[in-house]
């Protein structure tokens, strides 16, 4: 039964501030990494366990948080969740080595996992089903927003203080989750007397644990050099097929394949995979590219992040509005995914001499895009669901999000790595005596060198250090622009995954009173 008045405003705001703890805690800490390798004194192979543990651990409760809150109660798991997440930012926060912080950021990603698709179950059981669109919309700020603006406040933490407060900033916000959670959350009905299908718990965590591994660590450990990768990779497959098979064959699954009968909320699934690879891929190229091309700073980085944010929080309840009105969520999620290869399209023409004000415009884009995504796609999602299957359909549509981001930052993360060999390749070409352009430049890069007071010998050889300078930053302009396309052209190529998705059943929910 759906809530009215100040209530449904204030479980709104309860929802959206606990899922925002997750979401920002995906990316804050990224910013980070170098202050926390050199504090804690470990590798860069190391340390990235920090963000890896955190993101295993939160893909695979993700699925079966809809069983967990159906088992224990929705608002009993909801508070929990936030209890054990906000204490685990205060021993995050508190840690003396490596291997603490690793553990307790996975202790943070299990209860992470557990906010956020409780959070959406919870929003749209409260809201009335004909404002479905709203509810999805108030709940899009918390997913689109956290990623974009995690960066920016990781950024000005760290410049500005230590790095445990990117942990400690989540206490009193977390207090004030579980007080509002627990004064104004109805309680729902346990389901009591169920077989635990420990079985599924075990396969979904080899399988989908596995996979989020093999995505966060493969690129950097060269894929299948490694043997652990190569195991991985096994376990994912078998784990994946064996979890398949138990789910469909068992009378009490731990994830409940069955609502797949939903056209639109299997089709929902791949668009899902499609938005997270947009929206976690193009925030993972654009920090990398601005800092180490461009020259900007985390804080600076995080800044320009933050007007697109802005952009989709303003442009989120428009849109909802118009799902509300009847306007098809696949026509705006088609505008939207349109205006994220426009973003993609102007980015990859970038140059050397690009500035702040250059990649303002298109992050502008950008974020009304992702506003145009996000609120129709998951509204499609999920609008033929009902009762106990809002919450597995919320839990298996986050993963896939997460999923999509994953598997986008590992692909990226992979063409930047092949594309940089090629294109360093091709450049080199031109370095040689027979070159009229190469032989003129580094004449003229000798001559300023030597009317500065260097020798001939001094000079030449630091006119070829200058032009290997510039062939390593040409190289990684055109890698970047590369890695801007791909993305770009995922996200177009995906638009006909739209229209499997039926047109008449949204109408129907917002016609339904």
């Amino acid at each position: 039964m759906a809530e009215t008045g100040f209530k449904k405003w204030i479980i709104t705001f309860t929802v959206i501030t606990a899922s925002l703890l997750e979401l920002i805690d995906t990316t804050i800490v990224n910013v980070a990494i170098p202050h926390i390798q050199g504090n804690l004194g470990a590798t860069l192979e190391d340390i990235a366990w920090v963000v890896t543990g955190y993101a295993v651990a939160n893909v695979i409760i993700l699925p079966m948080s809809g069983w967990l809150g159906d088992t224990f109660g929705r608002k009993n798991y909801f508070i929990t969740s936030i209890i054990v997440f906000t204490i685990a930012s205060f021993l995050c926060g508190n840690a003396t080595t490596l291997n603490e912080l690793v553990a307790f950021r996975i202790l943070q990603g299990i209860a992470g996992g557990g906010l956020i698709s409780t959070s959406q179950a919870i929003l749209i059981e409260t809201w009335p089903r004909e404002q479905i669109g709203t509810a999805t919309a108030l709940f899009g700020l918390g997913a689109v927003v956290g990623p974009t603006v995690g960066p920016t406040i990781g950024g000005y933490i760290t410049e500005h203080t230590s790095w445990s407060w990117i942990f400690y900033v989540n206490i009193p916000v977390g207090a004030l989750a579980a007080f509002l959670a627990y004064t104004f959350i109805r309680e729902t009905p346990k389901v009591v007397g169920r077989p635990v299908d420990w079985w599924g718990i075990v396969l979904l965590a080899v399988a989908v644990g596995s996979l989020q591994t093999i995505l966060e660590k493969g690129e950097s450990e060269d894929w299948f050099a490694k043997t652990y990768i190569i195991v991985l990779t096994i376990s994912a497959v078998l784990g994946t097929i064996l979890f398949i098979w138990r789910e469909m064959s068992t009378d009490h699954p731990i994830v409940n394949f069955s609502i797949m009968r939903h056209r639109s909320f299997a089709v929902g699934m791949f668009t899902s995979f499609i938005l997270g690879f947009g929206l976690y891929g193009s925030v993972f190229v654009f920090p990398v590219f601005c800092q180490n091309l461009l020259g900007f700073n985390a804080q600076q980085t995080g800044e320009l992040l933050f007007p697109g944010g802005l952009c989709t929080i303003v442009m989120m309840p428009f849109i909802g509005r118009m799902l509300n009105k009847g306007i098809p969520a696949q026509f705006m999620a088609t505008i939207g995914m349109f205006l994220f290869f426009v973003f993609t399209w102007m980015l990859s023409n970038s140059t050397l001499a690009t500035g702040e004000k250059d990649v303002l415009v298109p992050l502008l884009i950008r974020g009304v895009g992702m506003a145009l995504l996000f609120v129709p796609l998951t509204t499609l999602a999920m609008a033929d669901l009902k009762g106990p299957e809002i919450g597995q359909g919320s839990g298996l549509n986050n993963m896939m999000r997460q999923l999509g981001g994953s598997f986008g930052i590992a692909a990226l993360t992979t063409i930047i790595h092949i594309r940089q060999g090629q294109h360093r390749s091709n450049l080199l070409t031109n370095i040689n005596q027979y070159d009229p352009a190469f032989v003129t430049r580094l004449k003229e890069l000798t001559a300023g060198f030597v009317a500065k007071g260097s020798s001939v010998l001094d000079a030449t050889q630091m006119a070829y250090k200058a032009i290997e300078g510039t062939i390593i930053k040409q190289t990684l302009l055109l890698t970047y622009d590369d890695a801007y396309w791909i993305s770009g052209l995922v996200m177009l190529f995906s638009i006909p995954l739209l229209y499997l998705q039926p047109f008449k059943k949204l109408k129907a929910v917002t016609d339904s009173h």
